[in-house]
């Protein structure tokens, strides 16, 4: 048996799947992506990508993964909770942030420059450049502190991007105003 799961963050990038996934481009109307704490406030804590509702229609890959690998994905997203997509078919889940980490992030609890490389990256090779611009369209929390992490990152599942890919991403991330932080102002 299979499960299907909507990725509209750091799934999008094919880099950070298993082996022999079947992944399609899909998009899926009545959300937005939102940066949320992924941690009750406190020191040290982190942002990532959720889903809010709202009238945009967002693109991502519906992901279908073995029955097996549910505790895998269910560790990945153990900050979210499990909800029906049933646009996309029977059983599809999209993952959004549990009521304790439903809030923008802070220094406290920044988005790092490590993930958005991911997230930026598998935009780019899903959709292209416009498919980037469609993602930082319809993702609210762009004020919310960006960790300079890309020296060494501390995203899980951080990549590596070409010249290109990150001077898309830099290039994106001016046109949203987004703040930078150093690891130097980080907590632990």
């Amino acid at each position: 048996m299979t499960f299907s799961v909507f990725g509209y963050g750091s799934l999008v990038n094919r880099n950070t799947l298993p082996p022999h996934v079947s992944a399609e481009p899909v998009s899926l109307k009545g959300w937005r992506r939102a940066w949320r704490a992924s941690s009750v406030a406190h020191a040290g804590g982190v942002c990532a990508l959720s889903v809010v509702p709202g009238d945009d229609t967002i693109e991502g890959l519906l992901v279908t993964f073995d029955d097996d690998y549910r505790p895998v994905i269910d560790a990945r997203e153990y900050r979210y909770d499990a909800l029906a997509a049933e646009a996309l078919g029977a059983g599809a889940l999209i993952f959004r942030a549990n009521a304790e980490a439903d809030r923008f992030g802070d220094a406290g609890n920044p988005v790092h420059l490590s993930y958005v490389d991911v997230v930026v990256q598998g935009f780019l090779r899903e959709f292209g450049e416009a498919g980037v611009e469609r993602f930082m369209a319809t993702t609210d929390g762009w004020h919310v502190p960006i960790l300079d992490d890309r020296a060494a990152p501390r995203y899980p599942r951080a990549q590596q991007l070409t010249e290109n890919e990150r001077d898309l991403s830099d290039r994106m991330l001016r046109m949203v105003d987004a703040t930078f932080m150093s690891t130097d102002e980080a907590l632990p």
